[in-house]
């Protein structure tokens, strides 16, 4: 059995644990709420962004748009989104273990896989695999958007390149504050944007836009890509404070249930102790009569 001095010791470095986890849960706690505002205010323009790219690429010749067109796919590049910092449970290792799954479905068809790491953490991860193309570090702690901008561009130079015949973004979506899912959204070639099936179509007549719909499109094509990158790297932001809010309330919990039951042993420990030390006193007195 543990000496005294030993379980004290333990008890005493479980509590300051705690502390640190109870403060990071407290910070966590603090940024999720500016995090999700920042989100919940942006998915209606993403929303309203998708609605114009469908009612302008519904009837359009996608011939006429290089970021629009289908060609077979030999090459494939995931741009995967995860965070920069750990202590977050298993937010970042579900979108690493989906973005691993995806490489291995599409290397059994016989495609190349690329990867683009947006976020330390996936870099950490995903680099032993040898297919990193590009990576994003120090990006996810206060990200803006023309850091969205800038790794759009380079995905969408590759694709028009031929170096990549399909792009794929793999994020963390935030559901709520106790449930955020590992995502995989097509980003190249610009799809269409199609009505859900079941709903019903809103009337509409024929529009006459002015400049015309193929010039409208060239300048909307790039800045839907940044609000589709812009997107994702919000919603990991929310998801990543809501993950290690909840993590960090598990660790003191658990700090809080180690403590307990190191009470007990040390409680055992020192009962122990007293009952040799009265056996000692016992022996000796029956020893001097």
């Amino acid at each position: 059995m543990a000496t005294l001095k030993e379980v004290k010791t333990k008890i005493s470095g479980v509590k300051k644990t705690a502390q640190i986890t109870k403060a990071m849960n407290m910070v966590a706690a603090a940024k999720l709420r500016g995090a999700q505002e920042k989100m919940e205010a942006f998915r209606p323009y993403t929303a309203k962004f998708n609605d114009a790219m469908s009612n302008l690429s519904g009837g359009a010749n996608t011939n006429a748009f290089p970021l629009m067109e289908n060609r077979e796919v030999k090459a494939v590049e995931m741009v995967v989104v995860t965070s920069d910092r750990g202590l977050c449970g298993s937010f970042n290792a579900n979108i690493i273990k989906l973005a691993l799954k995806k490489m291995d479905e599409y290397e059994a068809e016989g495609k190349q896989v690329s990867f683009v790491c947006v976020g330390k953490k996936g870099l950490q991860l995903l680099k032993k695999t040898g297919k990193v193309r590009k990576s994003y570090t120090e990006t996810m702690a206060n990200f803006q958007m023309f850091n969205a901008r800038e790794i759009a561009t380079d995905l969408a130079e590759q694709f028009q390149g031929g170096t990549t015949d399909k792009v794929e973004i793999l994020f963390g979506e935030f559901l709520s504050v106790a449930r955020q899912i590992p995502t995989v959204v097509p980003f190249l070639p610009v799809q269409p944007v199609e009505a859900e099936e079941g709903s019903e179509k809103k009337s509409s007549g024929d529009y006459i836009y002015e400049p015309s719909s193929e010039e409208i499109m060239d300048v909307l094509q790039p800045l839907y890509l940044n609000v589709q990158i812009y997107h994702s790297m919000l919603e990991v932001g929310a998801g990543e404070h809501a993950a290690r809010m909840t993590a960090m309330d598990n660790a003191t919990n658990a700090c809080k249930d180690i403590v307990k039951n190191l009470t007990v042993v040390y409680n055992k420990a020192r009962q122990a102790a007293v009952t040799s030390e009265l056996m000692d006193i016992v022996g000796g007195a029956e020893a001097l009569k």
